[in-house]
């Protein structure tokens, strides 16, 4: 067994590897950069090394350094955890040449299954079916859009070395790909530094299903089952589950085994995940499920295998890394009940999105309701160079009914803040009736979008009590209108209360109550169906509901114009793309919040800009 254990990941995952290589008496070596030396996965490990600057280029994907790393700390082997440099095969060659242990894959099975486009060629000859598309070396854009108009829309543009739902872009009609095909090799480009691409057609009712598998260097090769990670947004999964829904013996059986030999086909070694899309228009059957990619590391999306199958599959890679054959048999292999984990994440929905950058002041899940995988702790930041996932939280039950009852009460009884999460919005998603029946596909967030990132307002009830501790406070003088005068009634008066996002309530109480037992607080906290609430006495007059937009669209972020499409002067509708920023690693789309007309445009393509900047102002359509 390797007896020393370098992890060149970051946050969760690499906190995830070090507690399992704990429990096996492996000593840890953690790498971090400016942004991490006070991180969770730092001080978990017996050792830590700096490698670089804050930007990920400049730190977690600079092999070399890392591999130093390994050598300066005399540790065997490295994990790569995923994402970073986890699917790089000249990294993997570089750890092996260095006489280090890689604990992954062959750079050889990487390679293969790296490209999309050679990877489905490999497919097909192994027998495993795949979605009809182009897989051609001419990448012109007359050729695609010529490939795409003959598949027949909708289709998807997929980069050929893509992954994480990064350069993945789903056309519609025929006059919007040229559009489409540029922004998805522009990201490409940035993300993968290859803008080729392919064509897929697009399935109308998708559903992704995954299989794990796992291979040894003694030959061996088992499946641990699948995963359903259809509850997508913008291809980026949220919530996925094992086993997957409406799935029979017969279908399983088939997928599972196609899997085998696409793993098979590449002499794989190591955890892997055979990714299939299905159409589940008629629910799930063999002969409507392809072969997408496969993704030659372990996937955040693990625990929930590892709830149903009793496998801790960081254990097993370190097993077969070590050169010992697959600790189970296939029939020694079953399905235990039902797991779900969700994907909880700094940003606000109501928002599109837009990650949360700051101090988590406050972090506390009940393990008892929950497995917690995270790096973050309470007094830890959200960098902006970095994702802005806070943790996964996985429940295992007996059945999936108790499995989503179990996961949608870990949710409503964690606590993170003050940054705004995801957390309401998951809670309304596992609560969604069609999710809860099973009837489930990547379209479902999509088509219930409104309903599910709406800005919730805490009840009246709630906001009675977080009145009544605020007027509690010492000093403080809260009443700003007497009301409810009446003859023989006890008069009332009125608390004026304002939230983390601007909006004002107007809250009665008694004239003389009793807060003895409330404690004094400038701030309070109400957290009610997933959300957190953060009030306090209002400062200003302002009414429920919050003001309208004056029309300035500020940078959400600190980010770089990738394009503008507008021009001082121009007439544009409600939801007109006006710019497209880039921040997080993701493109995001500013819109037009009404009709109206450009009144200001503050930057260009190419600008680097900071939070909060000014960067268009709408003037309103009169009338």
């Amino acid at each position: 067994m390797i007896q020393s254990l370098l992890i060149a990941n970051r946050g969760e995952i690499a906190c995830r590897v070090i507690r399992t290589a704990r429990g096996l008496g492996i000593r840890t070596v953690a790498v971090y950069s400016d942004a991490d030396a006070k991180a969770l996965h730092v001080r978990e490990a017996d050792e830590a090394v700096h490698i670089g600057p804050a930007p990920a280029r400049e730190s977690y994907l600079v092999g070399q350094r890392i591999i130093d790393a390994a050598r300066a700390t005399g540790a065997e082997a490295i994990h790569p955890g995923y994402g970073f440099l986890s699917e790089n095969a000249e990294f993997a060659e570089a750890v092996i040449a260095a006489g280090l242990v890689w604990v992954g894959p062959k750079p050889s099975s990487i390679r293969a299954m790296g490209l999309k486009d050679a990877a489905k060629k490999l497919m097909i000859a192994a027998g495993v079916p795949t979605t009809p598309g182009y897989l051609g070396e001419d990448q012109s854009p007359a050729r695609l859009q010529a490939e795409a108009d003959a598949i027949g829309y909708p289709v998807l543009i997929k980069a050929v070395a893509g992954g994480g739902g990064k350069g993945m872009r789903r056309v519609e009609r025929t006059e919007d790909f040229a559009d489409a095909l540029a922004s998805c090799q522009r990201e490409a480009a940035s993300s993968f530094g290859d803008d080729r691409v392919l064509i897929e057609k697009y399935i109308l009712s998708p559903r992704h299903i995954e299989v794990q598998v796992f291979g040894d260097s003694h030959g061996n090769v088992v499946h641990l089952f699948e995963r359903d990670c259809s509850l997508q947004r913008r291809h980026q999964k949220v919530i996925e589950e094992a086993p997957a829904p409406g799935m029979d013996e017969a279908t399983r059986e088939a997928v599972c085994a196609a899997a085998v030999r696409a793993a098979k086909a590449v002499d794989y070694e190591g955890a892997g995940t055979i990714e299939f899309i299905a159409d589940g228009s008629e629910g799930l059957r063999a002969d409507r499920i392809w072969f997408m990619e496969m993704n030659t590391r372990l996937q955040v999306e693990h625990p929930v295998t590892e709830m149903i199958t009793g496998v801790d599959l960081v254990e097993w890679q370190l097993r077969v890394a070590s050169g010992e054959p697959l600790p189970k048999r296939q029939d020694e292999l079953s399905i235990n009940g039902w797991a779900m984990e969700a994907r909880l994440y700094a940003e606000d929905p109501a928002k599109g999105f837009l990650p949360s950058i700051g101090r988590v002041d406050s972090f506390h899940f009940s393990e008892a309701q929950a497995r917690i995988d995270t790096g973050v702790e309470a007094g830890a930041a959200i960098s902006p160079f970095y994702d802005p996932m806070i943790a996964k939280v996985i429940v295992h039950r007996d059945s999936r009914a108790e499995t989503i009852a179990g996961l949608r009460d870990a949710l409503a009884d964690g606590v993170v803040g003050p940054l705004v999460t995801n957390k309401g919005f998951l809670w309304r998603l596992l609560g969604h009736a069609g999710f809860e029946a099973g009837v489930v596909d990547t379209g479902l967030i999509e088509r219930n979008l409104e309903m599910l990132t709406a800005r919730a307002e805490p009840s009246a009830e709630q906001l009675g009590y977080a009145a009544m501790r605020l007027v509690g406070t010492p000093g403080q003088t809260p009443w700003t209108s007497r009301s409810g005068l009446r003859l023989g009634a006890e008069p009332r008066l009125e608390a004026r209360l304002t939230d983390q996002f601007g909006r004002h309530y107007a809250i009665d109480l008694p004239q003389e109550p009793a807060f003895d037992d409330w404690p004094a607080e400038a701030e309070t906290a109400i957290d009610e169906q997933g959300e957190r609430f953060l009030v306090r006495l209002a400062r200003t007059e302002g009414h429920a509901g919050g003001a309208a937009s004056d029309g300035a669209i500020l940078a959400p972020m600190p980010g770089k114009v990738i394009s503008v499409d507008v021009a001082v002067g121009d007439t544009v509708a409600k939801g007109q793309k006006l710019l497209v920023l880039e921040a997080m690693k993701m493109e995001h789309a500013l819109t037009a919040p009404f009709d109206g007309t450009v009144a200001e445009l503050t930057v260009s393509a190419g600008a680097q800009v900071q939070v909060e900047a000014l960067l268009v102002r709408v003037d309103k359509e009169e009338g």
